[in-house]
């Protein structure tokens, strides 16, 4: 054999094998090693890989949450029965899980908004944003080709014949992947448990607002002003709603635009018993003119066809002769004793 060729060999060989040895040694080295209960974290996750967590997978999110870089509660699809789960693998105790809903922060479809110019192109908002700010006259307000509707990986969002997303609470997981798909910010997460939110977000005010929506804010704060609590002030031209607001029922009447959306479907009146002495104290307090009718010192009645069932007569009674008939409540009453009893739930499966 030619003694070039066999030295060139020879040194290929010798090479390789030094290179494949300093391979497997820094293979050992440097190794990663993988915390092993990561594939039992990520199979108590639901597998949506939505990234509503904010990492882009849910073996990413578990590996967050191992690292302790992401809460037990972040995933959406999976709620507080899966937040629950981890925190029993875990051996952590699990805090305060409040499940969210989307909701769609504009009204003005089609029928009560008008448009600039018709819109030829690909029917995407975010396309149709990016033109011009799309064919809105309301800069704000929703373009409605579905981007949202499309994003849905479990079929909670559907687009009603008014060009406006329509959530089904049942569906929705609260991933989020609606809200980083909608180019105006109108999708929004909210705490179930809120009863109010403002459907609009538009940045304008009075006159302006009109011109292009029937029913959009006009920044006229009368809504936080028929709340005593403090539970709605103003953001700018724009309402801000606490939450944990209960006594947000007569600024949903009273809002001259109907902005605020009630989600409580079905709201409790109000009956007057026989221990009323005909003080009129109830009928000052109403805020709805003619709800409440009676002469002083005889018995009133409550008018049910304008009662709001706002309950501000329930504690302006001084016999306590006023109750409310029925109860308030949420389309669904299993979402709301989940939403209300997390810790409870969690603590029993931990025993």
């Amino acid at each position: 054999m030619d003694p070039v060729l066999l030295t060139s060999l020879l040194t290929l060989g010798l090479l390789g094998l030094f290179f494949g040895g300093g391979l497997a040694f820094a293979s050992k080295k440097f190794a990663v090693k993988k915390d092993p209960r990561l594939a039992e974290l990520t199979d108590l996750l639901p597998g949506a890989n939505c990234g509503g967590c904010g990492y882009p997978g849910c073996s990413a999110f578990a590996e967050g949450v191992l690292r302790g870089d992401a809460p037990i509660t972040a995933c959406g699809p999976g709620g507080a029965e899966t937040a629950e789960k981890i925190a029993r693998m875990l051996g952590v105790e699990l805090g305060d899980v409040t499940p969210m809903v989307a909701v769609v922060q504009c009204q003005g479809g089609k029928s009560r908004a008008i448009d600039r110019y018709e819109y030829e192109g690909v029917k995407s908002c975010q396309i149709a944003h990016r033109t011009g700010g799309g064919h809105k006259a309301c800069q704000y307000g929703c373009l409605g080709f579905g981007d949202c509707e499309r994003s849905c990986n479990f079929g909670a969002i559907t687009m009603s014949e008014d060009g406006l997303p329509v959530v089904d609470e049942e569906k929705c997981t609260a991933c989020g992947a609606c809200v980083r798909a909608c180019p105006r910010g109108i999708m929004r997460l909210i705490p179930v448990t809120q009863q109010v939110y403002v459907g609009c977000v538009s940045q304008d005010k009075g006159k302006s607002v009109k011109n292009v929506c029937k029913i959009g804010c006009i920044g006229c704060t009368l809504c936080a002003k028929v709340t005593p609590s403090g539970a709605i002030v103003m953001n700018g031209n724009l309402p801000e709603i606490d939450p944990s607001g209960t006594d947000l029922v007569v600024a949903v009447h009273k809002c001259p635009t109907s902005s605020l959306v009630d989600r409580v479907k079905v709201r409790s009146k109000v009956s007057i018993d026989t221990k009323c002495d005909g003080c009129t104290d109830c009928v000052k307090a109403c805020p709805v003119k003619g709800a409440i009718e009676g002469e002083q010192g005889k018995r009133h009645k409550i008018v049910w066809d304008k009662c709001i069932g706002c309950g501000v007569c329930i504690s302006a009674c001084p016999p306590n002769a006023i109750h409310a008939v029925g109860a308030l409540g949420y389309d669904s009453d299993e979402r709301r004793s989940k939403a209300e009893q997390p810790n409870a739930k969690a603590k029993a499966k931990a025993k």
